[in-house]
This record gives C-alpha cells, sequence and structure tokens, in this order.
C-alpha cells in the first residue's frame, strides 16, 4: 500500500470520528443535567420546612433544603426526587421541569420516633437498646411543679416518688437503682449537660430549679447498652432532658394555673375528750395534768395554702436563620405545712442559627433561675403527741403568747427557768419562731457546634461545652421567744447563715460519621468528655451572745474531675438487622492511680422480624427483637468522699484545741482512709420485644433484664483499731436485681377533632433483687429507727433483698390480739434474743403499674392517670415508737397516742419494738391527676385557641396500710412524713 492511499484511508477515518462527534453533540448537551430548584413547605401552616432530605431515588446525589425551604439538584431527566423529613411522609416527584414545589404532611405515627440517646439521636424502630421516650403531649397533668413528675407512672421500670413539700425532690429509681450504698440515682442530662445529683444546700432539689414548661421529651435510657456510653455514671439508667427551641413561625404561649392545696388525711390520735376518758381509764394519777383545750394539734400545724404558676415563651425566627425561643416562668407554692413556701422564677433562651449552607448548626440553650424558699420545720411527731388538752396561745405566757409548758415559783413570775424539764414545746410555735428562708441562684446552659464538613459531607465534627453554677446563702433565725434555745435562762434566740457554691464544667468533643453503602448503613462516633465539679460552703452558726465555740467554718471540698473516651459503631444491614457496640474508659479523681480507669463495653443487637418474615402485612406493623449486654460503672459516694484514698486531717473544732500558755492551738486530727476503693460495675442483660399493630394503633414492648452489681460501694462499719473512724466507704459485695416489663399504648378510638378519640397507656415491671455476697459474709444491720436507743429494723444478708426487715415474729392470744413482749423462740433454745429474729418482707414493691388515659371529643380533653405498687411492705414506725400507753406520762406532762393502741393494748415499747407486727402489707392504688378541658381552635386567627381546665390532684389512694400515705421513702420506714396535698386546679392556656 501506498503512501498516498494510506493518508486517504486515515484521513477518510478521522473525518468519520470527527463527523461522529459533531452529531453527537446535541445529544451530549441533552444528557446533561438539570438544575432543578424548589421550595419545600408544610402542608398545614404553609410554613417552610429546612432541613429536608431532598435525594435521586437509587443513588447518592442529594441535598437539604435551607432555612427557607430551598433546594437546589442537579438531577436527569425523569429521574425521581424524594423528599424526606422526619415525623412527615415522604413524597416523591418525577423529574420533568427545572420547578418543583413540594408540601409535606405531617405523619401523626411518626411524630414521636425520634429519641435522643448518648451523642446522638436515633428512632424507635431503629434502637437497640431499651430506650423509653415521652414527648410534651403525652406528658402528665395538672400540679406539675418539678419536672420528673411530668414522667410519674409513663415509664415501665421507672419509679419516682416525690415528697410533700412544696418544690420538693424525688427518689427516682430505673429499675431499682445497682448500689447498695452508693447513689441510686439515675444520671440526668439536659441538653448533652450531664448535671450534678447532689443538691446544694439551700435547695429543694437537683430539678427544683427547672421549669417544666420548658421541656419538649424525655428519654430514658434503662439497659448497658444504651447507656454504657456514659460509662461512669450510668449504673442507674440515664434519663435525658431536652428542652424546647423555637422555629420558624411567630408563636406566642402563655399558660397559667391557679391550685387551692388541702390535707387529705391525718394520723389517726386522740381528740381531747377522747384522751380524757383514755388517760381516766388508763392513768387516773395524770388527770390533774390535764388542761380545758380542745386542739387538734396536727390541724394546727397545717393550713389550706394556695399556689400559681405563669409562664410566657415566645419563640420564632430572628436573623432570618435563626430559631429562637425565650421563655419566663414564675412559680409559687405554698406548702401544707404552716410558713413553708417555695418560689422559682425562670428565664430561658435557646437559638439554633445555621451557617455555612447549613454545614454548621449552633444549639445554644442558656438557661437562669432564682430561687426562693421558706422551710418550715418537721413537727409532725411533735403534733401527734402534743396533749390535745391544751391550748395553741396563752395571753399570759411571755414566749410570744404560745403555751408552753412551765412551773410558776414562789414569786408567781413567769421566767423562762420555770420551763418544765424535758417537756415538749409547742409545735405550732416551733413552727412560727422559726425562720428558716434560702435564696438559690442558677445559671446552667450549654452551646454545641455541630459541623458537617463541606469535603466530607459524611463527616461532622461535635463540640460542646456546658456550664452550671449554682449559689445559695441562707439564714435561720429562732425568736428570742421560743425556748427551744435558751441558754442559762436568758432570752436569746439564735441566728446562723450560709452560703454555699458548686460548679460544673464539661467539654465534649467528637467526631460522627454516617454513610449509606448499598444495603449497609454505618454510622460511628468516637470522642472525649472532660467534667470538672467544684463546691464549698461556708456556716456561721451562733446564738445571738456569740459564744466563742461558734466560730464560723469555712469547707472547700476537692474537686471532682471525670475523663471519658468513648466510641460507638451502628450498624444496619437491608434495614432488618441492627448491630450497635460500644465502648467507653473512664477515669476518675475519686479513686487512686491504681484504680482510677475503668472500661465500659457494650454489645446490642435488634432484628426486624417484620421486614423479615411479613414485609406484607396490614395487620403487624412492628415487630422487632432485641438483645444486648453492657458493663456500666459507680463512683458517686456522696460530695465529701472526693478523696478518701490520700491521707487527710480534719482541723478540730473551737471547743477541742490546746492551750500552751496563752496561745490557742487548733488540732488536726486524721480521718478515715482507703487507697483500695474501686469501681462498682454493673453488668446488664436484656432482651426485648417490641410490637406494633395496625400501623401502630397498638404498640409497646416485652422487656427482660438482669443486672449484677459487684465490688458493691457502702458505707460500712470498719474493725476496731484499723482506720481513723469506725465506719467508711469498701468494696463490700455483689447482688443481682432481674425482672419484666411490659407496655402498651394503643388508641382504642382514633378520629379528628370533630369524632371521639380516646388513647391509653399502660406499663408494668416486676423486679426483684438478691444480695449474692458480703464482705466477710457478715450481716449489715441497717434502717434506723425512732423509738428506744439505736435500733435497727433491716438488714443486708446474703440471699436476700437489700433492706429487708430485720424483726421478731409476733405471737397472737386466741383473740387474735398481739401479745405483748411474744415472741416466736425461732431457734428452740428456750430464750429470747437476737437469735430469734427473723427477715420478714421489705420495703421494695414486686409490681409497678402505671394507667394513662386521654379522650378527645368536639375541644374536650378527659385525662387522668393511675399508679399501682404490689407487693409492698411498710414498717410502721410511728405506730411502733409512740402506741404504748406507758407513753401517755411524758415525764411531768402527758402525751396523746396513736388511736392504734386500742387494738394492741401495748404498754412498752422497748418490749415492742421490733415486732413484725409493725410490718404493714402497703400495696396501692393511686389517681395522681384528673382533668378536664374545653378548647377553643382559632379563637383569634388561624391556629390560635385558648384552652381552659379543671383538674384534681393526689385525688385518692386505695389501700390497706393504715399510715398515712403507702408511700413512704425508698425503704419503706414510715416514720412521719410531710403529707402530700390533695390540690384542686384552675388553669387556662392560650396560644397566638
Amino acid at each position: 500500500m501506498n503512501i498516498t492511499i494510506l493518508k486517504l484511508i486515515i484521513s477518510s477515518r478521522l473525518s468519520a470520528v470527527w463527523l461522529i462527534f459533531l452529531l453527537s453533540l446535541p445529544l451530549l448537551s441533552f444528557s446533561q443535567g438539570l438544575i432543578v430548584k424548589g421550595v419545600v413547605t408544610e402542608t398545614s401552616t404553609g410554613a417552610p420546612l429546612p432541613g429536608v432530605n431532598v435525594f435521586v431515588e437509587g443513588t447518592t446525589n442529594g441535598t437539604i433544603t435551607d432555612f427557607d425551604g430551598n433546594y437546589q439538584i442537579e438531577v436527569e431527566q425523569g429521574e425521581i426526587l424524594n423528599f424526606s423529613f422526619l415525623g412527615f411522609i415522604t413524597e416523591k416527584r418525577t423529574v420533568e421541569s427545572t420547578t418543583i414545589d413540594v408540601q409535606l404532611k405531617e405523619d401523626s405515627g411518626k411524630l414521636d420516633e425520634v429519641v435522643v440517646i448518648g451523642y446522638g439521636t436515633t428512632t424507635v424502630k431503629d434502637a437497640t437498646g431499651s430506650v423509653s421516650s415521652v414527648s410534651e403531649k403525652d406528658f402528665n397533668k395538672g400540679n406539675i411543679v418539678t419536672p420528673e413528675n411530668l414522667l410519674s407512672g409513663r415509664v415501665a421500670g421507672l419509679s419516682i416518688n416525690t415528697g410533700g413539700a412544696p418544690g420538693s425532690g424525688s427518689t427516682i429509681r430505673i429499675r431499682g437503682g445497682a448500689s447498695l450504698g452508693a447513689s441510686n440515682d439515675p444520671l440526668i442530662v439536659i441538653n448533652g449537660l450531664p448535671v450534678d445529683n447532689n443538691t446544694i444546700g439551700g435547695s429543694r432539689s437537683v430539678l427544683s430549679t427547672i421549669n417544666p414548661n420548658d421541656i419538649k421529651s424525655f428519654s430514658v435510657l434503662k439497659d448497658a447498652s444504651a447507656t454504657a456510653i456514659y460509662g461512669s455514671r450510668a449504673s442507674n439508667g440515664v434519663i435525658i432532658i431536652t428542652t424546647k427551641q423555637g422555629g420558624s413561625q411567630f408563636r406566642v404561649n402563655f399558660d397559667t394555673q391557679f391550685g387551692i392545696n388541702t390535707l387529705p388525711r391525718k394520723v389517726d390520735v386522740f381528740t381531747a375528750d377522747e384522751f380524757r376518758e383514755l388517760v381516766s381509764e388508763e392513768r387516773p394519777d395524770l388527770l390533774s395534768l390535764l388542761g380545758d383545750g380542745n386542739t387538734d394539734w396536727q390541724e394546727e400545724i397545717y393550713r389550706t395554702s394556695l399556689n400559681s404558676s405563669q409562664n410566657l415563651s415566645v419563640s420564632g425566627s430572628i436573623f432570618k436563620n435563626t430559631p429562637a425561643r425565650l421563655s419566663l416562668g414564675r412559680t409559687i407554692q405554698e406548702g401544707l405545712r404552716l410558713t413553708s413556701k417555695f418560689e422559682r422564677n425562670n428565664v430561658s433562651l435557646t437559638l439554633n442559627p445555621k451557617l455555612f449552607d447549613n454545614h454548621l448548626k449552633i444549639s445554644l440553650s442558656a438557661n437562669g433561675t432564682y430561687e426562693k424558699n421558706r422551710f418550715a420545720p418537721g413537727e409532725e411527731g411533735n403534733a401527734i403527741t402534743f396533749d390535745p388538752t391544751q391550748p395553741v396561745y396563752d395571753v399570759d405566757s411571755p414566749f410570744g403568747g404560745f403555751f408552753q409548758y412551765t412551773n410558776i415559783n414562789d414569786d408567781n413570775v413567769l421566767n423562762i427557768e420555770d420551763l418544765t424539764p424535758d417537756a415538749p414545746f409547742n409545735p405550732v410555735a416551733n413552727i412560727l419562731q422559726r425562720n428558716d428562708q434560702s435564696e438559690v441562684k442558677r445559671f446552667f446552659g450549654n452551646i454545641k457546634f455541630d459541623y458537617q464538613f463541606h469535603f466530607f459531607p459524611d463527616l461532622s465534627a461535635v463540640v460542646n461545652l456546658g456550664y452550671d453554677e449554682q449559689r445559695s446563702d441562707g439564714s435561720v433565725e429562732i425568736s428570742d421567744k421560743n425556748p427551744i434555745t435558751q441558754p442559762n435562762g436568758q432570752f436569746l434566740g439564735s441566728e446562723s447563715y450560709y452560703e454555699n457554691y458548686q460548679m460544673n464544667k464539661l467539654f465534649d468533643g467528637y467526631l460522627a460519621y454516617e454513610k449509606e453503602f448499598e444495603d449497609f448503613d454505618l454510622e460511628a462516633t468516637a470522642g472525649y468528655s472532660f467534667q470538672k465539679f467544684e463546691s464549698n460552703q461556708y456556716v456561721s452558726g451562733e446564738l445571738r451572745n456569740d459564744q466563742p465555740d461558734t466560730e464560723p467554718v469555712l469547707t472547700v471540698n476537692t474537686d471532682l474531675v471525670l475523663v471519658g473516651f468513648f466510641a460507638r459503631t451502628n450498624l444496619s444491614y437491608k434495614n432488618k438487622y441492627l448491630l450497635t457496640l460500644s465502648l467507653r474508659r473512664d477515669g476518675t479523681s475519686r479513686f487512686s492511680k491504681k484504680n482510677r480507669w475503668g472500661n465500659f463495653p457494650s454489645a446490642a443487637f435488634a432484628w426486624k422480624v417484620k421486614e423479615e418474615f411479613f414485609p406484607q402485612s396490614e395487620s403487624l406493623s412492628t415487630l422487632k427483637l432485641r438483645a444486648g449486654y453492657g458493663v456500666t460503672g459507680q463512683q458517686d459516694i456522696g460530695r465529701n468522699n472526693a478523696d478518701l484514698f490520700l491521707q487527710r486531717y480534719a482541723r478540730g473544732l473551737p471547743a477541742s484545741q490546746y492551750q500552751f500558755g496563752d496561745e490557742i492551738i487548733p488540732i488536726g486530727i486524721p480521718v478515715f482512709r482507703n487507697e483500695n476503693l474501686k469501681w462498682e460495675e454493673t453488668s446488664t442483660y436484656n432482651i426485648g420485644l417490641d410490637y406494633g399493630l395496625f400501623e401502630d394503633r397498638f404498640s409497646g414492648s416485652i422487656e427482660a433484664f438482669y443486672k449484677k452489681s459487684k465490688d458493691l460501694l457502702a458505707n460500712v462499719a470498719i474493725s476496731d483499731g484499723s482506720n481513723f473512724s469506725n465506719a467508711g466507704f469498701q468494696n463490700v459485695g455483689n447482688f443481682v436485681s432481674q425482672g419484666l416489663e411490659f407496655s402498651i399504648n394503643g388508641d382504642i378510638f382514633q378520629g379528628n377533632s370533630d369524632h371521639f378519640s380516646w388513647n391509653v397507656n399502660f406499663n408494668t415491671t416486676f423486679i426483684d433483687t438478691e444480695i449474692k455476697t458480703l464482705a466477710l459474709n457478715q450481716d449489715q444491720l441497717v434502717g434506723g429507727i425512732s423509738g428506744g436507743t439505736g435500733n435497727t429494723a433491716q438488714i443486708h444478708r446474703v440471699g436476700y433483698t437489700p433492706y429487708s426487715y430485720y424483726v421478731y415474729k409476733q405471737v397472737y392470744n386466741e383473740q387474735g390480739r398481739p401479745i405483748e413482749g411474744g415472741y416466736a423462740d425461732l431457734n428452740g433454745d428456750n430464750i429470747i434474743n437476737d437469735n430469734d429474729r427473723y427477715i420478714f418482707q421489705n420495703g421494695q414493691p414486686d409490681v409497678t403499674m402505671g394507667f394513662l388515659s386521654n379522650m378527645y371529643y368536639r375541644g374536650f380533653d378527659f385525662s387522668f392517670n393511675l399508679r399501682a405498687n404490689l407487693g409492698q411492705y411498710n414498717y410502721n414506725n410511728i405506730n411502733s415508737s409512740r402506741a404504748q400507753l406507758s407513753l401517755l406520762e411524758n415525764n411531768a406532762v402527758v402525751s396523746n397516742l396513736p388511736t392504734s393502741v386500742l387494738n394492741t393494748g401495748f404498754n412498752n415499747t422497748e418490749d415492742v419494738i421490733l415486732s413484725d407486727h409493725y410490718i404493714e402489707e402497703a400495696s396501692f392504688l393511686k389517681m395522681d391527676n384528673i382533668s378536664l378541658g374545653y378548647t377553643f381552635e382559632n379563637a383569634w386567627s388561624d391556629n390560635s385557641s385558648v384552652r381552659i381546665s379543671a383538674g384534681v390532684q393526689n385525688v385518692f389512694i386505695i389501700t390497706n396500710y393504715s399510715g398515712l400515705d403507702p408511700e413512704v421513702f425508698e425503704n419503706g420506714i414510715d416514720n412521719t412524713l410531710y403529707p402530700r396535698s390533695r390540690t384542686f386546679i384552675l388553669g387556662a392556656n392560650i396560644r397566638l
């Protein structure tokens, strides 16, 4: 082939290539992506929806809407766009034009699926651990002063026991707690900030400074696979509180409530006339000591009181792309006990700007609280026994006009020296002549930066900075007219002052990675946490004549530092198989270097059985099997025990100093030390089944759990001479807890605003706890009681529940009456002594239940909630220490008795105080709240409303327990309590 022909061929082929290329240009141009724009809004309000996921179906090509709901994406003609947002029904659009606007409708079945967990979120259907979420629409209604009562009875495995004082704190337990002598309180996290469970002096409780009206939702993390990410502080579970935030629309909400508190019940004691008759029959020699009065002392120390709360919130958007919410709150609650009062003033601000095309999300939460308290001393015991034939007031008394027991001397002039020795003081005077007040200022909040990398959008960096500072100051002044503080026969009175301070600083930093790989979804988190706690207190206690041994005391507690490294991975395969793995390594400054660090791993697996076997089922909407294991830690043994491993000395009091010549030398006293103190660890096994029927119209879960706590921390006795104290914190043994939980939520009737709807929630929990080992296998006597000297009524013993009652077995006569001092000789040695005491029941319920009902019809709403404890036993220490006839004579005066003495005829306290006769079955059913309301929709404009309501708090109790209230403190010993009021409530809520 010659060169000319070769050139011609090459030239022709190149021409063909060029021709094909030129002809394909229109096609290439046509196949380039279209730029599609649009706005996504909410159907019901027309408001723009920021953060909506917009992606091309079957690809990884996607974007999200900005703050105004706008989006822009490059796609191919004919491709399908998916628009999805949590809580809304996903919409699909085929690309046929360059502008596609979409309206999303709310999906009521998914609105509450978001669950906040440690360092992230998940959904109910994707959760692998035991997590319960309660949102605002499911909160308890009524006179809710502290936030934990929004949850009472709502979550299986969660028990909340709130005292009767205004603003009172609560005993909160998740699955019964996990410790013997350390804290059993769950970790509380507010918007990512773990708070200190130690209450500052002068404050009512840890949560009393938090406004319930600001709370959006709670997440309760119960098993170790859910809580282990918090490591050293999660043995007792975690409660995560999320507060309300602003939105795109301007909204105003005003809520007001007024209530009247009444006394529902009193301890049964003798009236004045009954008491005169009793004394005449039993001790006629005491008749001359009776007075002419007719006084119900319990009625006199209580009152009908008022409470009110007002909350105003304004939310919307500022600076175009910054949702904001500002709220103001004021709560005033008077207690049933005279002078008792709680006042809380709150202000909170949240800002949630998004910057850099929504790649940087900032969450700012700032809360300020000013709390004022007036504390009233507990005079219940005195009021029960004070002579009902004596008057409250005496116009001739030099003690402020109050009756007091006195003996007139020869000059017929009443002086303080004439007080009857060892006689009780007037309980009403003791309250009214004592002024115990405090002021608490608290600022807490956090700022969180969540940055999604521009160049690597699957990866986010999160920094969370938290701060919680509390200051309190208070004073206790006792009138110079009250004889309780009179030294040397002088009318002096007393006063003392105190200041307390505590601070909590937090730094969290972590990376979060999220990626979809065809059938696999991967989420991974790894980071570092640092938290520091500081506290100190200043106390000045003195009489008004300023004795030298009342020198003010300043206590600066050792700082507590907690450091943690954590990692978690969530894997999902075909949205059927879910695996969560986490590990946290924690260090605490409470322990010595050799015991400072602890490792806390967890693993959980979930299998979506419904998607596996019944994907087309219309009746079965959810069926998921879960299993989990994890280890959590415990080191919270109290604020004053942050340095037990160090060699420490305490400064002697001014009354215990050495004097050398004219020089006064204070002394240093060595105190308890334990270098071997180490982590208490709890291993938890959990298996659960989540179910849902008819598009989750009925849903719930069934769970079984097993917890084993080892190296239990407890303050127990020490061998004589082995340390600088007779007791101190040690690792003493192991115990296990196991139980079952069941919950169901159902829409009995479903309907819109014009039709009847009815939703109910029921949950129940069975828990059993048993001590497996104790140090040296020795019993530990606990549960101190009043009556006699140094008596205890409970025991820790291997093989039994902690705080089991340790008593004598009562013997009864043929008529069924208990025989005084008649105890069974259980060991058969013909001697009745401590060897015949036995373990009989305990103060923990076997079963707890909660039931909530909400009904709606044409603007009306009616709700109530019930709680029940079954298998609970109380030790009635009121009767065991006061219902004996010998106590009619109290030195030179007489004392009233509980009327239960008529049933026993007991005479001597020491002979009967440890009888199992006083262990009473205390199961109960309580209606905590009932509420009726009516809502006027669109009162002034679209989306505005007014709701008026009325209700009753603490409606009724059904129980066989003879005491004032079967719901006593944690371990079941009933030795008087501040009664819980029955409150009648009127309220109104206005939304604009």
